[in-house]
């Protein structure tokens, strides 16, 4: 088995020979652009590393793990408008360099392009494969409208928050787990245990991605932290906060979070954050981290395979809840 670097690093040499141009350039620059910002490439990687889990040929694999990087960089063009994020992965976003308009074309057409790249696997896997990537796309989309109807939502629960970021986060991590073991030829059981695996992952890794966005150093993290707080979006940290807090403070949090209402941003995000700190909310997020972590490793225990080829997604798992970005 090969490591995390490695296959990151055979993933990349393969998507570099890529190419995203075409005409008119204004709706492929953008594209080309957020592809090659680069990033984790971590659907890819955990694609190719379920597939060579049961010994297959990753050069089998290579064209969906180029369909997840760019279903993924789909997602990343639309969200940033919906965000209104300026900056991702330390660049501007698209539809800051460009505009909205172009962001949502340039964003189609990614999406239309991760389609194209399943066209080109193997005809056996097709029957297998398509319907993970369809159902993934599907559920994504009803992530973010969850995230979206949240933002006016006047409370939101735990149980709600989590279902959100299953759908919006966990599923794709899992879905690119379950898309290499399936061209892999994993047994059906395996299957369902490593989709299980990247879900539960895929839930620590949203919320450290939500304690991130509050307490990361920028320069590391590559955009502006507290934009969770700005855009009123209703994170595990937040209703944690009203769960825990005093009347007096919850109040304040339901003013400072009024949905189209104005207070200055730096001030905002300053007065939140210390309301996180006195109430440890970094610590109630972590210990829900952990959570998760014991519920994908108790999934990862049920695959049946040689341990020594597991300790690649244990390697993974422990990467993405230790990062800085």
């Amino acid at each position: 088995m090969r490591d995390y670097e490695s296959l990151l690093n055979y993933f990349n040499s393969i998507l570099n020979k890529q190419t995203f141009l075409g005409k008119p350039g204004k709706l492929y620059e953008p594209i080309e652009y957020t592809v090659k910002l680069g990033g984790k490439r971590l659907r890819p990687v955990l694609c190719l590393a379920a597939c060579e889990m049961y010994n297959g040929n990753i050069e089998e694999a290579t064209q969906t793990a180029i369909a997840l990087e760019l279903f993924h960089n789909f997602t990343l063009i639309h969200d940033d408008i919906m965000d209104k994020a300026p900056i991702r992965r330390g660049q501007p976003t698209v539809y800051q360099k460009w505009d909205s308009n172009t962001a949502i074309l340039s964003g189609d057409t990614t999406f239309a392009k991760a389609y194209e790249y399943i066209s080109k696997i193997d005809k056996k896997h097709i029957p297998d494969v398509l319907p993970i990537l369809t159902q993934v796309a599907i559920e994504v989309c009803e992530g973010q409208q969850f995230d979206l109807d949240f933002e006016t939502q006047i409370s939101v629960s735990e149980s709600e928050y989590l279902e959100m970021i299953r759908l919006k986060t966990a599923v794709l991590l899992a879905a690119s787990l379950k898309a290499g073991a399936t061209i892999g030829e994993a047994p059906e059981t395996d299957k369902e245990n490593i989709y299980k695996f990247g879900e539960h992952i895929g839930m620590a890794f949203q919320l450290k991605d939500d304690l991130l966005d509050i307490f990361a150093d920028e320069k590391k993290f590559g955009k502006k932290t507290g934009n969770d707080i700005v855009t009123n979006k209703k994170t595990y940290l937040l209703i944690k906060a009203f769960e825990l807090a005093s009347p007096e403070i919850r109040n304040r949090l339901s003013e400072l979070f009024t949905p189209n209402v104005s207070f200055n941003k730096e001030e905002k995000i300053k007065e939140v954050k210390e309301i996180y700190k006195t109430l440890d909310i970094e610590q109630h997020t972590k210990n829900k981290m952990l959570e998760y972590q014991q519920k994908a490793m108790t999934a990862l225990s049920s695959i049946n395979i040689d341990g020594k080829n597991k300790q690649i997604l244990i390697n993974i798992a422990d990467k993405l809840l230790d990062r800085e970005k």
